[in-house]
């Protein structure tokens, strides 16, 4: 019987491959392997510091450096001070008075004889200052017109005193608080004295107890007027033209980049501080100066 030749076995070989050898994946690898296989192969801080860098490497190749920034806020500057933080400002000044007028008929209220004044005062107090400000901003813009008719004349309404109102009443029912403390701190042994002297409670609550507790007064209420102050960035989510809604327009106006981001906001942020860290340290002054002596 004949057998077949079997080359490379019973016969010469044909060719250089008379077997076929084991396939070399590193060798025919594609790119997209190899780059993997390279980056798999790097130590752990390898990435991070790449990471790291990134930004640097982004703002290089993008022509945009800090330096740049920088310039831009120095061009605009005057502009968000002007016609940005000092409107912050006058928005801060406004929400204050109004809340505080509001607020100390309503801590005066708190303090009545008169069980439905008590009632009301105590409602309004706990509704304002258990509520967000955020909320309460959202709900005065939405419930207020944009312009009130009277005898045929239209008066606007502008979005900042909606704010102005909106920021009032988280604060009137702070300042609330603040008077209702302070009369209830007064000894008892004044309003007794001055009941054994003939004096009516109208008489002994303004001419005896507020000249003494007025003071007291005075810390918390500035206080919570540098709190509001911090907050009137809130109105920027209203439309109001406020430092932070110019700032971001200014950076719009630049392009939007991305290295604008620290510089605009950080110099909100030291504007603010400038403004409020004096009154902190004021208010700090003045309640170790009022402080009850025991």
């Amino acid at each position: 019987m004949a057998y077949r030749a079997i080359p490379g076995v019973t016969a010469g070989a044909r060719t250089d491959l008379p077997i076929l050898l084991p396939f070399d994946v590193a060798a025919h690898a594609p790119p997209e392997l190899g780059f993997s296989r390279w980056l798999g192969a790097l130590p752990l801080w390898a990435p991070l510091a790449l990471l790291a860098l990134w930004p640097a490497l982004a703002a290089a190749q993008g022509g945009y450096g800090t330096a740049d920034a920088f310039a831009a806020l120095l061009r605009w500057i005057p502009f968000l001070l002007e016609s940005g933080f000092l409107f912050n400002v006058i928005i801060s000044l406004f929400a204050m008075l109004i809340g505080t007028l509001i607020g100390v008929m309503l801590g005066l209220g708190q303090v009545s004889r008169t069980g439905v004044v008590r009632r009301f005062a105590w409602f309004f107090t706990q509704l304002f200052r258990n509520s967000p400000w955020l909320v309460i901003l959202f709900i005065v813009l939405l419930a207020l017109p944009f312009e009130i008719r009277v005898f045929g004349l239209v008066i606007q309404i502008p979005a900042w005193m909606k704010a102005v109102f909106g920021l009032s009443l988280p604060v009137m029912a702070n300042i609330s608080e603040i008077v209702r403390g302070a009369i209830q701190s007064a000894p008892t042994a004044q309003w007794e004295a001055a009941e054994a002297l003939g004096f009516s409670r109208h008489q002994t609550l303004w001419q005896i107890i507020l000249p003494q507790v007025f003071r007291r007064m005075i810390p918390p209420w500035m206080n919570w007027y540098a709190i509001l102050t911090m907050a009137t960035p809130l109105c920027s989510l209203l439309g109001v033209g406020e430092i932070i809604t110019l700032s971001r327009q200014a950076m719009e106006a630049e392009n939007n980049q991305p290295e604008l981001l620290v510089p605009f906001y950080g110099f909100a942020l030291v504007c603010f501080f400038l403004y409020c860290y004096p009154i902190a340290r004021l208010t700090i002054r003045l309640e170790r100066r009022y402080a009850v002596k025991l």
